[in-house]
């Protein structure tokens, strides 16, 4: 009976530090941070899945908020001038482009993990959405809705995705792209043997 006991409480405990891991591990950026950041450690398979799923609800956040930007900039009261106001729609409509693109491609990479040129797209496009969002935040009328989003972006790019995937990826692709080294012979061949010189005829005297 005791001995029954003291299993079950082994099992009662074990499932319990297994739920409290699966709960400590909330994929979010702090947690991802200290996995990049921790050498020598690669994301595992699971890890990579859901830090896609993290960079696509990234992509979908920056662009509600550019969705804000738009209003604010065809408000009348905001009191931009009519150039100025051209210029900032131009330059939204150009980074919603680049969200669009880095849906796509996360969506593409989420069927086939291993696509290099999927990756580095999404990787470029979360920079420029960084840098655009710091410019962004530059104007008073924009600043309130941009708050710490361009810091974010830019910590989910690098060094998140660019160490936790897209820098693994890149190395084994070089890996498979090399070719196969030649195995060396493991006897190496001897020099020809030498003929023994024949002995030469003594001078005679005269």
């Amino acid at each position: 009976m005791k001995r029954s006991f003291l299993i079950f409480l082994v099992l009662t405990c074990s499932f319990l530090w297994v739920q409290w891991l699966e709960a400590s591990e909330d994929y979010s950026l702090s947690f991802f941070l200290g996995r990049v950041l921790n050498k020598g450690q690669e994301l595992s398979k699971k890890e990579k899945g859901e830090l896609l799923n993290r960079v696509q609800g990234l992509f979908e956040r920056v662009d509600k908020v550019f969705e804000k930007l738009v209003q604010v900039t065809q408000d009348r009261e905001t009191g931009f001038r009519y150039d100025e106001g051209k210029f900032w729609m131009s330059k939204l409509e150009k980074d919603r482009e680049s969200i669009e693109m880095g849906v796509q491609q996360a969506k593409l990479l989420g069927e086939k993990p291993n696509h290099l040129i999927a990756s580095i797209t999404i990787y470029k496009a979360m920079r420029d959405l960084a840098n655009s969002l710091s410019a962004y935040n530059q104007v008073p009328s924009f600043c309130p809705y941009v708050g710490d989003l361009a810091s974010e972006v830019e910590l989910w790019a690098d060094p998140v995705f660019y160490k936790g995937y897209l820098l693994p990826l890149a190395k084994l692709k070089d890996v498979e792209s090399k070719p196969p080294q030649r195995e060396k012979d493991k006897t190496k061949s001897s020099p020809p043997a030498r003929k023994p010189q024949s002995p030469s005829p003594r001078s005679k005297n005269p």
